[in-house]
Protein backbone atom coordinates (compact mmCIF):
# COMPACT_ATOMS: atom_id res chain seq x y z
CA UNK A 1 0.00 0.00 0.00
CA UNK A 2 1.98 3.00 -1.35
CA UNK A 3 -0.06 5.59 -2.30
CA UNK A 4 -0.18 9.66 -2.57
CA UNK A 5 -2.83 11.30 -1.35
CA UNK A 6 -4.15 8.45 0.13
CA UNK A 7 -5.83 9.87 3.22
CA UNK A 8 -9.31 11.32 2.37
CA UNK A 9 -9.00 15.69 1.78
CA UNK A 10 -5.63 15.68 2.69
CA UNK A 11 -4.44 19.71 3.90
CA UNK A 12 -4.04 21.78 1.49
CA UNK A 13 -0.45 21.99 -0.34
CA UNK A 14 0.51 19.09 1.83
CA UNK A 15 1.17 15.31 0.36
CA UNK A 16 0.04 12.83 3.11
CA UNK A 17 1.41 9.28 1.86
CA UNK A 18 0.82 5.65 3.45
CA UNK A 19 3.97 3.70 2.52
CA UNK A 20 4.38 -0.36 2.65
CA UNK A 21 8.02 -0.25 2.59
CA UNK A 22 10.91 2.66 4.36
CA UNK A 23 12.82 1.86 1.30
CA UNK A 24 9.28 4.04 -0.11
CA UNK A 25 11.24 7.11 1.71
CA UNK A 26 14.49 8.41 0.66
CA UNK A 27 16.91 7.51 3.41
CA UNK A 28 18.78 10.61 3.87
CA UNK A 29 15.27 12.45 3.84
CA UNK A 30 14.13 10.38 6.68
CA UNK A 31 17.35 10.55 8.42
CA UNK A 32 16.91 14.05 8.46
CA UNK A 33 13.84 14.19 10.53
CA UNK A 34 14.57 14.85 14.39
CA UNK A 35 14.93 11.67 15.85
CA UNK A 36 17.21 12.83 18.79
CA UNK A 37 20.07 10.69 18.34
CA UNK A 38 17.98 7.40 18.79
CA UNK A 39 19.70 4.47 16.49
CA UNK A 40 16.45 2.58 16.44
CA UNK A 41 14.63 5.07 14.11
CA UNK A 42 17.63 5.38 11.72
CA UNK A 43 15.87 4.68 7.95
CA UNK A 44 18.78 1.20 8.25
CA UNK A 45 17.26 -0.37 11.43
CA UNK A 46 13.62 0.19 10.31
CA UNK A 47 14.75 -1.49 6.58
CA UNK A 48 17.20 -4.48 8.28
CA UNK A 49 14.27 -5.36 9.52
CA UNK A 50 11.87 -5.03 6.47
CA UNK A 51 14.63 -6.74 4.26
CA UNK A 52 15.36 -9.60 6.61
CA UNK A 53 11.55 -10.39 6.87
CA UNK A 54 11.74 -9.83 10.94
CA UNK A 55 8.35 -7.63 9.97
CA UNK A 56 5.45 -8.01 7.81
CA UNK A 57 2.80 -10.42 7.17
CA UNK A 58 4.20 -13.35 8.85
CA UNK A 59 4.97 -12.14 12.32
CA UNK A 60 2.33 -9.38 12.12
CA UNK A 61 4.29 -6.27 11.63
CA UNK A 62 2.56 -4.57 8.61
CA UNK A 63 4.41 -1.94 8.12
CA UNK A 64 1.96 1.56 7.19
CA UNK A 65 4.16 4.30 7.75
CA UNK A 66 2.86 7.58 7.42
CA UNK A 67 5.21 10.71 5.52
CA UNK A 68 3.95 14.21 5.07
CA UNK A 69 5.53 15.77 2.13
CA UNK A 70 5.18 19.63 0.30
CA UNK A 71 6.86 19.69 -2.72
CA UNK A 72 8.30 16.63 -3.03
CA UNK A 73 9.96 17.66 0.78
CA UNK A 74 9.04 15.20 3.36
CA UNK A 75 8.17 17.50 6.53
CA UNK A 76 7.13 14.90 9.11
CA UNK A 77 6.37 11.42 9.15
CA UNK A 78 5.97 8.15 11.81
CA UNK A 79 6.69 4.55 11.84
CA UNK A 80 3.46 2.66 11.77
CA UNK A 81 2.69 -0.75 11.49
CA UNK A 82 -0.56 -3.03 11.24
CA UNK A 83 -0.66 -5.39 13.95
CA UNK A 84 -2.61 -9.31 14.47
CA UNK A 85 -1.31 -9.43 17.60
CA UNK A 86 0.40 -7.56 20.55
CA UNK A 87 3.80 -9.59 20.17
CA UNK A 88 7.25 -7.57 20.33
CA UNK A 89 5.32 -4.10 21.85
CA UNK A 90 6.47 -4.50 25.56
CA UNK A 91 3.11 -2.18 26.68
CA UNK A 92 1.41 -5.69 27.47
CA UNK A 93 -2.54 -5.62 26.50
CA UNK A 94 -3.36 -9.02 26.16
CA UNK A 95 -5.94 -8.44 28.88
CA UNK A 96 -7.67 -5.93 26.81
CA UNK A 97 -7.43 -8.43 24.11
CA UNK A 98 -9.10 -11.11 25.84
CA UNK A 99 -11.65 -8.80 27.56
CA UNK A 100 -12.77 -8.15 23.64
CA UNK A 101 -13.04 -11.57 22.69
CA UNK A 102 -14.80 -12.91 24.98
CA UNK A 103 -17.30 -9.78 24.56
CA UNK A 104 -17.30 -11.45 20.66
CA UNK A 105 -15.55 -7.77 20.04
CA UNK A 106 -12.78 -7.87 17.29
CA UNK A 107 -9.37 -6.42 18.90
CA UNK A 108 -7.26 -7.00 16.11
CA UNK A 109 -6.28 -5.48 13.93
CA UNK A 110 -5.13 -2.32 15.52
CA UNK A 111 -2.34 -0.15 14.46
CA UNK A 112 0.87 0.49 16.05
CA UNK A 113 3.57 3.60 16.16
CA UNK A 114 6.35 2.05 17.92
CA UNK A 115 10.11 0.29 16.92
CA UNK A 116 9.12 -3.19 16.66
CA UNK A 117 10.66 -5.94 19.55
CA UNK A 118 12.04 -2.82 21.40
CA UNK A 119 11.24 -1.32 24.60
CA UNK A 120 13.10 2.02 24.07
CA UNK A 121 11.83 5.88 24.47
CA UNK A 122 12.22 8.11 21.64
CA UNK A 123 10.62 10.09 19.20
CA UNK A 124 7.24 8.60 17.13
CA UNK A 125 6.33 11.77 15.53
CA UNK A 126 8.95 12.63 13.59
CA UNK A 127 9.26 16.32 11.69
CA UNK A 128 12.27 18.52 9.74
CA UNK A 129 10.94 21.74 10.25
CA UNK A 130 11.42 23.19 14.01
CA UNK A 131 9.31 26.31 13.45
CA UNK A 132 6.61 23.73 12.20
CA UNK A 133 7.19 21.15 14.84
CA UNK A 134 3.92 21.56 17.15
CA UNK A 135 1.80 21.88 14.19
CA UNK A 136 3.08 18.97 12.10
CA UNK A 137 2.76 16.62 15.08
CA UNK A 138 -1.10 17.35 15.48
CA UNK A 139 -1.22 16.72 12.31
CA UNK A 140 0.61 13.25 12.41
CA UNK A 141 -1.65 11.94 15.20
CA UNK A 142 -4.97 13.24 13.79
CA UNK A 143 -3.97 11.30 10.35
CA UNK A 144 -2.88 8.60 12.08
CA UNK A 145 -5.98 8.20 13.95
CA UNK A 146 -7.74 8.76 10.62
CA UNK A 147 -6.06 6.14 8.86
CA UNK A 148 -6.57 3.71 11.34
CA UNK A 149 -10.55 4.62 10.60
CA UNK A 150 -10.51 4.23 6.88
CA UNK A 151 -8.56 0.64 8.04
CA UNK A 152 -11.34 -0.32 10.81
CA UNK A 153 -9.28 -1.34 13.52
CA UNK A 154 -9.92 -1.46 16.77
CA UNK A 155 -7.51 1.35 18.36
CA UNK A 156 -4.77 3.66 17.53
CA UNK A 157 -1.21 3.14 20.07
CA UNK A 158 1.95 4.74 20.38
CA UNK A 159 4.43 2.74 22.44
CA UNK A 160 6.97 4.53 24.21
CA UNK A 161 6.91 8.25 22.81
CA UNK A 162 9.32 10.89 24.42
CA UNK A 163 7.73 13.37 27.63
CA UNK A 164 7.15 15.99 25.02
CA UNK A 165 5.12 13.33 22.74
CA UNK A 166 3.29 12.49 25.55
CA UNK A 167 2.15 15.86 26.93
CA UNK A 168 1.31 16.64 23.01
CA UNK A 169 -1.04 12.99 23.09
CA UNK A 170 -2.44 13.91 25.99
CA UNK A 171 -3.70 17.48 24.57
CA UNK A 172 -5.46 15.04 21.86
CA UNK A 173 -7.74 12.99 24.67
CA UNK A 174 -5.71 9.80 24.60
CA UNK A 175 -5.75 7.15 27.10
CA UNK A 176 -2.07 7.41 28.69
CA UNK A 177 -0.57 4.28 30.39
CA UNK A 178 2.53 4.63 32.55
CA UNK A 179 5.25 1.85 33.10
CA UNK A 180 8.68 1.87 34.71
CA UNK A 181 12.14 0.53 33.11
CA UNK A 182 15.59 1.10 35.30
CA UNK A 183 18.15 3.35 33.57
CA UNK A 184 21.46 4.56 34.22
CA UNK A 185 22.21 8.19 34.12
CA UNK A 186 25.83 9.06 33.85
CA UNK A 187 26.50 12.19 36.36
CA UNK A 188 30.02 13.78 35.16
CA UNK A 189 32.08 10.33 36.68
CA UNK A 190 35.38 10.18 35.78
CA UNK A 191 35.62 6.30 35.86
CA UNK A 192 33.99 3.26 36.73
CA UNK A 193 35.35 3.54 40.50
CA UNK A 194 34.03 7.33 40.53
CA UNK A 195 30.86 5.31 40.15
CA UNK A 196 31.05 3.02 42.70
CA UNK A 197 32.16 5.76 45.11
CA UNK A 198 28.62 7.24 44.84
CA UNK A 199 26.77 4.12 46.21
CA UNK A 200 26.57 2.87 49.34
CA UNK A 201 29.68 0.75 50.95
CA UNK A 202 27.03 -2.48 50.99
CA UNK A 203 26.38 -2.12 46.98
CA UNK A 204 29.67 -0.89 46.14
CA UNK A 205 31.29 -4.00 48.01
CA UNK A 206 28.95 -6.39 45.73
CA UNK A 207 29.70 -5.33 43.09
CA UNK A 208 32.99 -5.21 43.05
CA UNK A 209 32.74 -9.08 44.42
CA UNK A 210 30.83 -9.72 41.29
CA UNK A 211 33.18 -8.45 38.85
CA UNK A 212 35.92 -9.72 40.87
CA UNK A 213 34.59 -13.56 40.56
CA UNK A 214 34.35 -12.74 36.87
CA UNK A 215 37.38 -12.00 36.05
CA UNK A 216 38.88 -14.76 38.42
CA UNK A 217 36.93 -17.00 36.35
CA UNK A 218 38.94 -16.23 33.02
CA UNK A 219 36.61 -14.14 31.77
CA UNK A 220 37.84 -11.26 29.31
CA UNK A 221 35.45 -8.98 27.46
CA UNK A 222 36.19 -7.84 23.72
CA UNK A 223 33.80 -4.80 22.31
CA UNK A 224 33.53 -5.31 18.48
CA UNK A 225 31.49 -2.14 16.75
CA UNK A 226 29.20 -3.44 13.74
CA UNK A 227 31.75 -2.05 10.60
CA UNK A 228 34.40 -4.17 12.57
CA UNK A 229 32.04 -7.00 12.38
CA UNK A 230 33.51 -9.85 10.92
CA UNK A 231 31.08 -12.66 9.50
CA UNK A 232 32.13 -14.93 12.67
CA UNK A 233 30.94 -11.92 15.17
CA UNK A 234 27.50 -11.87 12.96
CA UNK A 235 27.12 -15.34 13.19
CA UNK A 236 27.74 -15.43 17.33
CA UNK A 237 25.81 -12.24 17.34
CA UNK A 238 22.83 -13.84 15.63
CA UNK A 239 23.67 -17.21 17.98
CA UNK A 240 23.79 -15.31 21.51
CA UNK A 241 20.70 -13.80 20.30
CA UNK A 242 18.88 -16.94 20.00
CA UNK A 243 19.93 -18.70 22.66
CA UNK A 244 18.14 -17.39 25.22
CA UNK A 245 15.05 -17.90 23.51
CA UNK A 246 15.95 -21.88 23.51
CA UNK A 247 16.69 -21.74 27.17
CA UNK A 248 13.65 -19.93 28.15
CA UNK A 249 10.57 -18.88 26.28
CA UNK A 250 9.14 -17.44 22.74
CA UNK A 251 10.28 -17.25 19.23
CA UNK A 252 13.65 -15.59 17.78
CA UNK A 253 12.25 -12.96 15.31
CA UNK A 254 15.77 -11.42 14.16
CA UNK A 255 17.12 -13.96 12.32
CA UNK A 256 21.09 -13.76 10.63
CA UNK A 257 20.09 -11.66 7.12
CA UNK A 258 19.08 -9.11 10.11
CA UNK A 259 22.41 -8.92 11.98
CA UNK A 260 24.58 -8.97 8.73
CA UNK A 261 22.54 -6.20 7.23
CA UNK A 262 22.62 -3.96 10.41
CA UNK A 263 26.12 -4.17 11.24
CA UNK A 264 26.88 -3.38 7.38
CA UNK A 265 24.88 -0.38 7.59
CA UNK A 266 24.50 1.29 11.25
CA UNK A 267 28.45 0.89 11.51
CA UNK A 268 29.55 1.97 14.86
CA UNK A 269 26.21 2.26 16.20
CA UNK A 270 25.97 -1.42 17.11
CA UNK A 271 27.96 -2.65 19.85
CA UNK A 272 29.02 -6.22 20.81
CA UNK A 273 30.30 -7.48 23.92
CA UNK A 274 31.75 -10.82 23.88
CA UNK A 275 32.54 -12.98 26.53
CA UNK A 276 35.89 -15.07 26.07
CA UNK A 277 36.76 -17.30 28.75
CA UNK A 278 40.73 -19.32 28.20
CA UNK A 279 39.96 -17.85 24.59
CA UNK A 280 36.81 -19.35 24.04
CA UNK A 281 33.73 -17.20 23.29
CA UNK A 282 31.23 -18.39 25.64
CA UNK A 283 28.62 -15.07 25.78
CA UNK A 284 27.85 -11.70 24.15
CA UNK A 285 25.42 -8.76 24.89
CA UNK A 286 24.22 -6.64 21.99
CA UNK A 287 23.67 -3.17 22.02
CA UNK A 288 23.00 0.20 20.04
CA UNK A 289 24.70 3.42 20.46
CA UNK A 290 23.02 7.04 20.65
CA UNK A 291 24.23 10.22 20.27
CA UNK A 292 23.67 10.52 24.51
CA UNK A 293 22.38 7.18 25.53
CA UNK A 294 23.53 3.44 25.30
CA UNK A 295 20.54 1.09 24.88
CA UNK A 296 21.06 -2.67 25.66
CA UNK A 297 19.17 -4.73 23.92
CA UNK A 298 19.57 -8.96 24.02
CA UNK A 299 22.15 -11.32 25.40
CA UNK A 300 22.65 -14.49 25.45
CA UNK A 301 25.36 -17.43 26.87
CA UNK A 302 26.95 -20.71 26.25
CA UNK A 303 28.79 -21.04 29.35
CA UNK A 304 27.39 -20.27 32.74
CA UNK A 305 29.52 -18.18 34.68
CA UNK A 306 28.52 -16.36 38.02
CA UNK A 307 28.05 -12.69 37.35
CA UNK A 308 28.41 -12.95 33.98
CA UNK A 309 24.83 -11.33 32.76
CA UNK A 310 25.42 -8.64 35.25
CA UNK A 311 29.21 -7.78 33.89
CA UNK A 312 28.54 -8.02 30.27
CA UNK A 313 24.96 -6.27 30.27
CA UNK A 314 25.16 -3.86 32.72
CA UNK A 315 29.15 -3.08 34.47
CA UNK A 316 30.49 -3.41 30.82
CA UNK A 317 28.06 -0.87 29.49
CA UNK A 318 28.54 1.65 32.23
CA UNK A 319 31.80 1.36 31.61
CA UNK A 320 31.86 2.50 28.00
CA UNK A 321 29.11 5.22 28.72
CA UNK A 322 31.81 6.47 30.84
CA UNK A 323 34.80 5.84 28.85
CA UNK A 324 32.91 7.49 25.85
CA UNK A 325 30.69 10.32 27.15
CA UNK A 326 27.34 8.87 26.58
CA UNK A 327 24.94 10.42 29.25
CA UNK A 328 22.40 7.60 29.25
CA UNK A 329 22.39 3.50 29.43
CA UNK A 330 18.86 1.96 29.09
CA UNK A 331 19.56 -1.98 29.29
CA UNK A 332 16.12 -3.20 28.87
CA UNK A 333 12.76 -3.60 30.00
CA UNK A 334 11.64 -4.78 33.45
CA UNK A 335 14.23 -6.21 35.82
CA UNK A 336 14.37 -5.11 39.53
CA UNK A 337 17.71 -6.44 40.01
CA UNK A 338 18.97 -3.64 38.62
CA UNK A 339 18.38 -1.38 40.92
CA UNK A 340 21.08 -2.34 43.35
CA UNK A 341 23.16 -2.30 40.22
CA UNK A 342 23.17 1.52 39.88
CA UNK A 343 19.88 1.75 37.99
CA UNK A 344 17.00 4.04 38.99
CA UNK A 345 13.40 3.66 38.32
CA UNK A 346 12.46 5.90 34.91
CA UNK A 347 8.85 6.34 33.98
CA UNK A 348 7.87 4.99 30.66
CA UNK A 349 4.68 6.22 28.41
CA UNK A 350 2.22 5.13 25.77
CA UNK A 351 -0.75 6.43 24.38
CA UNK A 352 -3.97 4.68 23.17
CA UNK A 353 -6.56 5.17 21.04
CA UNK A 354 -10.10 3.15 21.67
CA UNK A 355 -12.71 3.14 19.07
CA UNK A 356 -15.10 1.15 20.90
CA UNK A 357 -16.90 3.40 23.88
CA UNK A 358 -17.47 1.05 26.22
CA UNK A 359 -14.39 -0.08 26.27
CA UNK A 360 -12.84 3.17 25.60
CA UNK A 361 -15.01 3.84 29.16
CA UNK A 362 -13.76 0.23 30.90
CA UNK A 363 -9.89 0.72 29.82
CA UNK A 364 -9.86 4.49 31.03
CA UNK A 365 -10.94 3.26 34.60
CA UNK A 366 -8.46 0.77 34.84
CA UNK A 367 -5.60 2.74 33.47
CA UNK A 368 -6.45 5.58 36.28
CA UNK A 369 -6.12 2.83 38.67
CA UNK A 370 -2.96 1.01 37.30
CA UNK A 371 -1.16 4.39 37.08
CA UNK A 372 -1.64 5.67 40.45
CA UNK A 373 -0.48 2.21 41.67
CA UNK A 374 2.61 2.59 39.00
CA UNK A 375 3.06 5.73 40.69
CA UNK A 376 3.61 4.60 44.03
CA UNK A 377 5.50 1.95 42.74
CA UNK A 378 7.81 4.03 41.23
CA UNK A 379 8.33 6.36 44.25
CA UNK A 380 8.83 3.35 46.35
CA UNK A 381 11.99 1.93 44.80
CA UNK A 382 13.36 6.23 44.31
CA UNK A 383 13.18 5.61 48.15
CA UNK A 384 15.75 2.78 47.75
CA UNK A 385 18.32 3.33 45.26
CA UNK A 386 21.69 1.97 46.34
CA UNK A 387 22.90 5.57 45.78
CA UNK A 388 24.87 7.45 48.66
CA UNK A 389 22.81 10.39 50.33
CA UNK A 390 23.81 12.78 48.81
CA UNK A 391 23.07 10.89 45.37
CA UNK A 392 19.51 9.89 45.75
CA UNK A 393 19.20 13.21 46.55
CA UNK A 394 19.77 14.60 42.88
CA UNK A 395 18.58 10.88 41.85
CA UNK A 396 15.05 11.79 43.39
CA UNK A 397 15.28 15.60 41.75
CA UNK A 398 15.66 14.02 38.44
CA UNK A 399 12.62 12.08 39.09
CA UNK A 400 10.24 14.54 39.70
CA UNK A 401 11.53 16.14 36.61
CA UNK A 402 10.73 13.73 34.72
Amino acid sequence: MDTKNSLDAPRPGLDIRVLGSIDAIDADDWNHLATAGNPFLRHEFLAALEHSGCVGTDHGWLPRHLAIYEDDTLLAATPLYVKDNSYGEFVFDWAWADAYERHGVDYYPKLVSAIPYTPATGPRLLTRDPARSQSLRKLLIDETIRLGERLGVSSVHWLFPTEEEKALLQQQDLLLRLGCQYHWHNRGYRDFDDFLGALSAKKRKNIRQERRRVAEAGVTVEIVTGDQAQARHRRMANHYYRVIYDDKFGYPTLNQAFFDEVCARLGDRLLLFFARQHGDYIAAAICFQGDQTLYGRHWGCDRKVHGLHFELCYYQGIDYCITHGLQHFEPGAQGEHKLSRGFVPTPTWSAHQVHHPEFRHAISRYLAHETDEMKDYIDALTRHTPYRRTDTCNTQEDHEKR
